[in-house]
């Protein structure tokens, strides 16, 4: 259990860099009610993500894409009515930032009615436009890159992304790219670890991976993946941390304390 949960600070923007800087670990998680975000709070989690993977975590869907603008602010406004310390990050749905205006409008909502401190998009390209208007109007930027689930049918699937020299070359600069552009933070989901460590190192920005291997600067699973009661096939990067442990909040511990000493991921969770 993380000592300090109830006196430390809140985690701020300006100190997911200097998490970076310092060398320290950030550790995120993905929730989206109330009593989840409170034993994730306990567990003195840095970044707590509501992901528009609530289509397929919690409303069933087959993809994130039917998840709507409303969906994200309600979930949003749940979460931060359990949370103390964590940074509160929202995501921007399919189609919700197609041009900057919207992606503003949009970003507004997430921040006023929702509580979120930063909002989080996919991709690069015509992405930075977006992501350079966000941060001139001072909304905080979580870019997101590698398999980017509203992409599916683009990649034809959830497949590990940056494979080749070509594509990682591809990966990287827009990596590069979305730092410029203005991004405090960078997902970088189904990454060879090796690309991912090799963007880590080259970032200013810190990298949160899942399924990007143990060099990134922070790590992030779904809640219902990490308590092993997610449906469907497991991803490889999952670990089912309450195997073994009497307690939900035992296992946020856990997964806290094995991200913060570099033991997760292991090579196998890794690609």
């Amino acid at each position: 259990m993380y000592a300090n949960a109830e006196t430390a600070a809140p985690v701020t923007v300006p100190e997911l860099r200097e998490r970076k800087r310092r060398g320290e670990k950030i550790v995120a998680i993905t929730c989206y009610d109330a009593g989840f975000a409170r034993c994730v709070d306990e567990a003195g989690v840095d970044f707590v993500l509501v992901g528009d993977s609530l289509g397929m975590v919690v409303q069933g869907q087959s993809s994130t894409l039917p998840v709507t603008v409303d969906d994200v602010v309600y979930h949003t406004r749940l979460v931060a009515r359990g949370l103390r310390r964590p940074l509160l990050v929202a995501d921007l749905p399919f189609m919700s930032y197609r041009n900057a205006e919207l992606a503003l409008a949009n970003s507004a909502r997430l921040l006023a009615e929702g509580g979120a401190a930063m909002v989080k998009l996919e991709g690069a390209g015509w992405v930075c436009d977006v992501i350079d208007s966000l941060k001139r109007h001072e909304v905080p930027v979580c870019a997101h890159l590698g398999l980017t689930p509203q992409s599916v049918h683009m990649f034809g699937g959830y497949r590990v992304q940056g494979r080749g020299e070509s594509a990682a070359a591809r990966l990287k600069a827009d990596a590069l790219a979305v730092q410029e552009a203005g991004a405090d933070a960078l997902v970088l989901e189904c990454v060879p670890a090796p690309l991912a460590a090799d963007i880590t190192r080259e970032l200013r920005i810190p990298t949160i991976g899942i399924g990007a291997g143990v060099d990134c600067d922070g790590q992030v699973l779904v809640l219902y993946d990490l308590l092993g009661i997610a449906t469907g096939k497991r991803p490889r990067f999952v670990k089912d941390f309450l195997q073994g442990r009497d307690s939900i909040a035992a296992a946020i511990a856990a997964y806290a304390d094995e991200v913060r000493r570099g033991a997760f991921p292991t090579p196998a969770h890794s690609y």
